[in-house]
């Protein structure tokens, strides 16, 4: 529920709820959402690193890892509380990744990272949306990859988690037209976070340059302010995207042999 301003107070935009917070995309988002008046609940799995950006952005903070079962209805219902009831906004940026050939990929890994990157967002989408619905506002953010929209060697089961997100964002916002609540698809590169020492593997490519990620959290706002239903970071990424949709042969020889 958003509090109505006092006379001459600056309006707060509402509630948001944003996972994966404790470092990287997440944090970043935390930052800029914070400086744009958002009431926040932020979600991580380290919880001194959380605590450091409750601190700077005046947060309520859910601790958790949101793999493990039953842990995104505890944050859910957390947020609700947190929010008066409703929250307004959910980022979901939690995620990890794993690289390597496909073969070598332990079993368990396979399973955790569906886990990580795609089960808590949709869970959470779940339990965040009818409040959204009955108010007619609000706004999903997923925060998704350039893996899922092309492919990655090396990054199978990675991209193919990222790509269920993009899918489950274009049949949600199917779902949703005419309820007055959007859902934005951010989809980033290469960007510069220990997300690759995470991995098991560091990036090396010198193409594309990895990009900060207040670049990402910059995509998010603008997503939520412009009512945007999908924002690449950087912006080119549409065209190999676009090649792909229009001329997959091409794209899939120039891949195979480029990677």
């Amino acid at each position: 529920m958003v509090r109505r301003p006092a006379e001459g107070e600056r309006a707060c935009p509402g509630s948001a709820l944003v996972t994966g917070a404790s470092s990287g995309i997440g944090a970043a988002v935390a930052r800029r959402l914070a400086a744009e008046g958002w009431h926040l609940v932020l979600n991580g799995r380290d919880p001194q690193r959380l605590a450091q950006v409750a601190d700077a952005t005046s947060a309520a903070v859910f601790p958790a890892d949101l793999s493990r079962p039953g842990a995104e209805g505890l944050l859910a219902d957390f947020a609700l509380d947190a929010a008066g009831g409703r929250v307004d906004l959910l980022v979901a940026g939690a995620g990890i990744g794993w690289a390597g050939d496909f073969a070598t990929m332990p079993p368990r890994s396979i399973d955790t990272l569906f886990e990580v990157d795609v089960l808590p967002a949709m869970h959470l989408v779940r339990r965040l949306l009818p409040g959204m619905v009955e108010a007619g506002a609000g706004r999903v953010v997923l925060v998704g990859s350039v893996a899922g929209m092309l492919a990655v060697r090396q990054e199978a089961v990675y991209s193919a988690a990222k790509a269920a997100l993009a899918a489950f964002a274009d049949a949600l916002r199917y779902e949703l037209y005419g309820t007055g609540v959007g859902v934005s698809h951010v989809v980033p590169a290469v960007v510069d976070t220990p997300f690759f020492e995470r991995r098991g593997m560091p990036y090396v490519r010198s193409h594309p340059r990895p990009v900060p990620a207040e670049k990402v959290a910059e995509a998010v706002s603008t997503a939520v302010a412009r009512g945007r239903d999908e924002v690449y970071v950087p912006g080119w990424l549409r065209l190999p995207v676009r090649i792909r949709g229009t001329a997959p042969a091409v794209y899939r020889r120039l891949a195979a042999r480029f990677g």
